[in-house]
């Protein structure tokens, strides 16, 4: 299993929808475009083919002016699992999680593992100027751009995308993680795929670090930037049914849980001490469990549970919200964030910084 590797656009390709790109594109494919600056820019899209906001930005910016004009820095495109994204799901029952077979994995070694370990090491040959991995999410999020290692240039990189950051070591075998070894790195979560001012936002983002000359050596000001880490993650107990909306509309029954209707609005916004996260009818010791990323339970650290409902014990800030029951069931309804203080990162203290999950939720493939 090789990589497609070209030096041109083939015709007609950006005149396709993502869906359509395995059509003209066997697998994933390399495209190498020239441009005034010759340290290249690598942009990485569909990794998940139901993330569809990279391939939208890049097409769009490439059917714009650069159409006559020569780009501002040389571009590397990496266009990822064309077969998915023909059905519009993340993979395809046959294939791994693309953005988990990169070098650092931890998952057995298949044929996918060998093609992008190819790929990083030709990357890394061609000496980049930055990588930008462009995803989506399944629940509704604010814009972040998110990062691996705790390195100035990759926050001034994050930072040109957004305000918010967030860092992240888990899961193993990360697009960003394997190329943030030789240039600066970033994941971008663009929304949802279906949100058109996710694809805006990415191709506004390509076309400000196209023209950027340099990667700043210090770290963001305190202003510029809002950095977060993963410090639990929130499931719901096997035994517990679960349910969005209002239990007063509804015919209240035991064992299971009632969220806000409106649960995935409150994405990146603290909740204060006290916040209602559920109403239940059970007599039930634990229907939602917090797990710290080393695996320890702290849940009565983060809710206070009470006979008919589940509040927050702290101001708690959660990130990847889902009200889809899939992902819910087999990965988690959230992620629970802390903030890092960059004073903190200026003295050098988080250099080594602590493990912590990357804020992502599943789609059924």
């Amino acid at each position: 299993m090789k990589p497609t590797i070209l030096d041109h656009l083939p015709p007609g390709l950006l005149d396709c929808a993502a869906n359509e790109l395995s059509t003209l594109l066997s697998g994933p494919t390399l495209i190498h475009l020239p441009g005034r600056k010759t340290r290249p820019l690598v942009v990485s899209v569909l990794q998940h083919g139901n993330e569809t906001s990279g391939w939208d930005a890049v097409r769009r910016l490439l059917k714009g002016r650069y159409q006559r004009d020569p780009l501002p820095r040389s571009l590397i495109i990496l266009i990822g699992n064309v077969e998915a994204a023909a059905k519009n799901l993340r993979y395809l029952p046959h294939q791994p999680d693309f953005n988990r077979c990169w070098p650092g994995s931890i998952l057995p070694s298949t044929p996918w593992h060998e093609l992008w370990a190819e790929v990083t090491k030709h990357v890394s040959q061609c000496h980049p100027f930055a990588s930008i991995d462009v995803h989506n999410n399944t629940g509704r999020n604010p814009h972040y751009a998110a990062v691996n290692h705790i390195d100035p240039q990759m926050l001034h990189l994050a930072c040109e995308f957004s305000k918010t950051v967030v860092y992240f070591t888990e899961p193993k075998g990360v697009l960003s993680d394997a190329f943030g070894q030789f240039c600066p790195s970033v994941t971008l979560e663009c929304g949802l795929s279906a949100d058109s001012s996710g694809a805006d936002h990415a191709m506004a983002y390509l076309e400000r670090v196209l023209h950027l000359d340099s990667l700043l050596s210090e770290f963001p000001a305190p202003e510029c930037l809002e950095l977060y880490q993963m410090f639990a993650t929130l499931t719901i107990a096997p035994d517990m049914d679960f349910y969005f909306g209002d239990p007063r509309q509804e015919q209240t029954l035991d064992n299971v849980l009632y969220f806000p209707k409106d649960l995935d609005t409150h994405n990146f916004s603290e909740w204060p001490r006290g916040f209602c996260l559920a109403h239940y009818q059970a007599n039930h010791q634990q229907p939602v469990v917090a797990s710290s990323h080393s695996g320890e339970d702290v849940t009565k650290a983060c809710f206070d549970i009470q006979e008919k409902t589940i509040a927050t014990q702290k101001p708690l800030m959660p990130a990847m919200l889902t009200l889809d029951p899939f992902a819910v069931r087999n990965d988690c309804l959230c992620y629970l964030m802390e903030r890092l203080n960059v004073n903190d990162l200026v003295g050098g203290t988080l250099h080594e910084a602590p493990q912590t999950p990357l804020p992502e939720v599943i789609d059924q493939p």
